[in-house]
């Protein structure tokens, strides 16, 4: 089985400290509509609030259908201690050829400042770099949204510039920042952690 496929086949359970990266479950219906229903949370994204847990649920069959099509590598971002569905983490485009790939994460309002985002987001690298065989973790960011931008650098990302008008989002084209982490990049963080 080639790695493309083992990975989109088997998603494995990525463990923190604090937190437990996983599959998405139908479960996790409340807990994702109660912080995507919150218009804060997609401010900066490409998808609107969620107004029904309808939505919520047609958002997880989508999911749902994408993991049986290997399709999709999305976790959801789980506490360990009371088993609450946080947010989600990505891996939204990945291109073995080029050992590339772009990671991407949404947060419950609730979770802000509290470095749940840097712990998974962390995790969710290592796996790249060390199962994955990625070179590089790309992330791209609304210009003005400070906050992702603070949880990329804590990461060790670098920004290498703006693509202007990249994306177009909410019926806008939109300049994103470009952030960057190289596998010897977090190599050498690693060293330097020891």
């Amino acid at each position: 089985m080639d790695l493309k496929r083992k990975i989109y086949s088997e998603i494995p359970v990525i463990e923190t400290e604090r937190l437990v990266l996983r599959k998405l479950e139908r479960e996790d219906a409340a807990d994702l509509f109660e912080y995507a229903s919150d218009p804060a949370v997609p401010r900066f994204m490409p998808w609107e609030a969620h107004n029904t847990i309808e939505e919520t649920n047609e958002f997880l069959t989508f999911i749902m259908e994408a993991y049986e099509n290997q399709q999709k590598l999305t976790w959801a971002i789980e506490l360990k201690e009371t088993r609450k569905m946080i947010g989600t983490i990505d891996f939204v485009k990945w291109l073995p050829k080029h050992g590339r790939a772009e990671i991407a994460y949404a947060l419950s309002r609730d979770y802000w400042g509290m470095g749940f985002m840097p712990e998974a987001a962390r995790a969710l690298i290592a796996f790249g770099f060390n199962k994955m065989d990625l070179n590089k973790v790309e992330a791209s960011i609304l210009l003005e949204n400070a906050q992702s931008r603070t949880v990329l650098e804590k990461m060790g990302m670098s920004f290498e510039g703006v693509a202007r008008q990249h994306f177009k989002m909410k019926d806008e084209f939109v300049d994103l920042a470009m952030y960057s982490l190289l596998k010897s990049e977090f190599l050498q963080e690693r060293k330097r952690a020891f």
